[in-house]
Order: C-alpha cells, then structure tokens, then sequence
C-alpha cells in the first residue's frame, strides 16, 4: 500500500480523528482565554499535570470517576495559580506560563518517582481508561461507522465542546463579557463588569478543557502515564487556537490540519525516512500555519491603515 491509499484508508481517517482530540480540547480552552484577553502559555503544564494525576486518581481511588476527579482538579488548581498571579499580583501572563511548563516538566517526574519509584512511566499502576463508544446506527454503516464510530469517549466530548463553546462565547451574557473584556477592558469595566472576575472564569474553563485533553493522552490514547508524553501538544493547540481566529470552528479546523501531520508523522515512521525528520513535521506544520497566520493578520492591518 502507497502513501496516498494509507492516508485515503479508514484506518488514517480514523487515527486523525484521535490525534486530534487533545490538540482540539486545549485549542478550544485557548480560544475562551483568548476571547478574554489572556494568552495562557501553561497549557502544555496543565496537559502535563492532568495527565498524571488523572492516573494517579484512578489508581488510588480504584475507579474512573476518581481518575477523572483528580485530574480536573489538578488541572483546576494549576489554572487557579496562574489567574492568582497574573490576575491579581499583576504577573506578566506569559511568565506565568512559562513557569508552569517548567515546573510541570519536574513536578511530574517527582510525584511519579514518589508514587511508582520509577521516573519513565506508570506501568506499575493499575490505569482506568475512558471508554470507547459505538455509535447506534452509525456504527453498522460500512466505512462512515469504522471512521466515525468506536472513539474514545473524550472524542465525543470534545466533538460536543466545540458546539458548547460556541453557544457559551455568541449566545450567552457571559460570553458577552468576556468578548467586550478582550476587545477593551476598559470600556467593559466603565460599565460595571468585572474584569478580573470574567478572566478568571475563562481561565478556569480553559484549565477544565486544557486538562481533558491530557487526561485524554494517559486515559485514552495510552493506558498509562508516560514521562513528558503531552510532547509539545499544548504549543500546537495555541497555535491552532491562534490560526483559527480563536473561535470554536477555526480551533477545530486548524486542530485537525495540524493533527493530519502528526498522524502523517506516525505513517512516515514505517518508510525509509529520516527519524528526525519524521519527528519534527508536525512542528514544521505548526511554524508554517504561523507564519501563514501572521502574514494574513499583517495584511489586514495594513488594509485597516489603508482605509483610515
């Protein structure tokens, strides 16, 4: 089988669609912090940190509720830090996050050494995974059900987080908020919103998305914890957040634009390619969707200028 028919074959199709899904969950948290005018660069150290103790908590805990307990929570408590500095102690925002994926970096292989006595993965732990769900209906439709049907269950709630994020940024008071807080948080708070409060909400829902997306990496791609195994996720779903405008759709068409080169990546593997190569493709992607953001974004400038 050529490279063409594996990438048209159900089996690509259907590895797209789970690449995608971490990279879609943390873009879709950039995007409501975007919206609110905050850019959070920890979303690598969120994804990181809601990875492991999502394990940690199933483990310890003996069910998935628990797992999926801790690692919300972590991802909660991580994202509280970050709003508390920025927010509140007037921290440079991009700091911030630099700090939290360095510190996660280390934080994680700590804990992980404490609780396995092992610093590569968590093998040594009995791992509660996410559930893979068959569609009715769909799922006897001969190539549309082997696409489409049988993902993990996190597939399907980033699927539906897109619809939800949507409705909660264009048809709620509070997506209101947060779209005036991002375009002039001045003029917002001259009318008696809150801005502090309104950032610290989004922030908040980013760190709840952010973490699914990396419990989705231990508890559903894999069955286990591996050591810095988001592996540059959180960076490519700003980018995504970024090139899409920082809206729902735009963070699910560019997730899936980024997450074809990484599947790609994984197919080129099997040829006789460069490793290192192979490896740094879906950085290449993310670079060049950048760029191609930033010249878009320059030449509208310049038009906006040329109007004035």
């Amino acid at each position: 089988m050529n490279l063409l028919q594996y990438i048209c074959s159900t089996e690509f199709l259907y590895m797209w669609i789970r690449v995608a899904t971490p990279i879609l969950l943390a873009a879709l948290g950039a995007a409501v912090c975007n919206k609110a005018g905050v850019v959070n660069l920890g979303l690598e150290g969120i994804m990181l940190i809601a990875a492991l103790f999502g394990v940690l908590g199933g483990a310890m805990g003996g069910n998935l509720f628990w797992g999926l307990l801790t690692g919300v929570g972590s991802a909660l408590i991580v994202s509280a830090i970050f709003a508390y500095f920025h927010l509140i102690l007037k921290a440079n925002a991009t700091l911030c996050g630099t700090a939290i994926n360095t510190a996660a970096t280390g934080l994680t292989v700590f804990v992980l050494q404490l609780a396995t006595g092992e610093k590569g993965n968590s093998s040594s732990l009995r791992s509660f995974s996410f559930p893979e769900v068959e569609i009715p209906l769909i799922k006897d439709i001969p190539v549309v059900g082997d696409i489409l049907s049988g993902h993990n269950a996190l597939t399907y709630v980033a699927i539906l987080m897109v619809v939800l994020v949507y409705i909660l940024l264009y048809k709620t008071p509070l997506g209101l908020r947060m779209r005036a807080v991002g375009e002039n948080p001045n003029a917002a708070s001259s009318v008696g919103q809150d801005v502090v409060k309104v950032r610290f909400i989004a922030i908040i829902i980013c760190g709840v998305l952010t973490g699914l997306g990396g419990m989705y990496l231990s508890m559903g791609y894999l069955d286990m914890f591996v050591r810095d195994m988001v592996a540059g996720r959180g960076f490519i779903a700003l980018a995504a957040c970024s090139m899409g405008q920082s809206t729902p759709v735009g963070a699910l068409i560019s997730s899936l634009v980024f997450a074809f080169f990484d599947g790609l990546s994984n197919i080129l593997q099997v040829l006789q390619i460069p490793s290192q190569f192979v490896q740094m493709l879906p950085y290449l992607a993310t670079i060049a969707g950048l760029t191609i953001f930033s010249i878009q974004q320059s030449m509208r400038a310049k038009r906006k200028m040329n109007r004035l």
